[in-house]
């Protein structure tokens, strides 16, 4: 049975829960990164996304990526009780691997 803030969810919510996860996902590479004091690709580099940038900033990027992420997340009412949820978190999360590991094998 649904709850009166489950009936509520709007399509916007599953849009934000997909963004959600594919932001979430491009943390990864920039932090990791960053902190292990490797230079990668970032939206600072030259050219922009495909030149390195210095870890410094890959923890700056993949920090506010988290921000945001994580505020998509709240905005979309995840909930483990709705499993479309889940399963549209998840997918953004796939996309954007599957994207990031195209765009950095170049």
């Amino acid at each position: 049975m649904e709850t009166k803030e489950q009936s509520n969810i709007k399509w916007y919510h599953y849009v934000a829960n997909f963004f959600a996860g594919m932001t979430l996902a491009n943390v990864v590479p920039h932090y990791v990164n960053g902190i292990s004091g490797n230079p990668f690709p970032s939206p600072f580099g030259n050219p922009p996304g495909l030149g390195n940038s210095s870890p410094l900033s890959n923890v700056l990027w993949g920090s506010l990526n988290i921000i945001i992420g994580y505020l998509l997340f709240r905005f979309s009412k995840v909930s483990e009780k709705r499993t479309i949820s889940l399963i549209i978190l998840f997918a953004g999360i796939v996309c954007q691997g599957v994207i990031l590991s195209i765009a950095f094998s170049r």
